[in-house]
């Protein structure tokens, strides 16, 4: 294979499975089933450092501490509800890559659709607003023709 070849196909591997190398070999649980049941509840927690991946694709000593905790209540025993609220009681609801519906959290759930209805309707009253403004104007009056006649002969001579 040449170089080049070999050095792409690397590069390919190690971004395709970047997030399989922040959970360290030691953080692993011996159990597949546990294991499991840890990634699959991982991929809703927040790295609250990196704040925008999972706690399984982040390398942050926050992150560490959280894929730990995790695996500590599965191993103690705890549902999947029981160990991700153990997380959120610790570490609040940020922790949380979808938050909760709450009073707290309304804004963050509905805030986008008020935002568009707004905008929308702002759209539609200026729409009217814009039509309305451009209205013909009613034809001169035969007065005010004759009017117009006598300012243009005035201001040609």
């Amino acid at each position: 294979m040449r170089p080049i070849l070999r050095s792409l196909c690397l590069a390919a591997f190690l971004l395709l499975s970047g997030s399989a190398f922040a959970v360290e070999p030691n953080e692993q649980l011996a159990d597949p089933a546990l294991e499991a049941r840890a990634r699959s509840i991982s991929t809703g927690l927040r790295c609250l450092v990196c704040q925008n991946e999972t706690i399984d694709e982040s390398n942050a000593g926050l992150a560490h501490d959280i894929r730990t905790l995790l695996r500590e209540r599965l191993v103690a025993g705890d549902s999947d509800q029981q160990a991700v609220q153990a997380i959120v009681d610790r570490y609040g609801e940020f922790v949380l890559l979808q938050p909760r519906l709450h009073p707290a959290t309304l804004v963050l759930w509905f805030g986008p659709f008020i935002l568009l209805a707004v905008a929308l309707g702002g759209g539609f009253v200026w729409m009217r607003h814009r039509s309305n403004a451009t209205e013909v104007a009613p034809p001169l009056s035969q007065d005010d023709r004759v009017r117009l006649a006598a300012l243009m002969q005035e201001h040609e001579s």
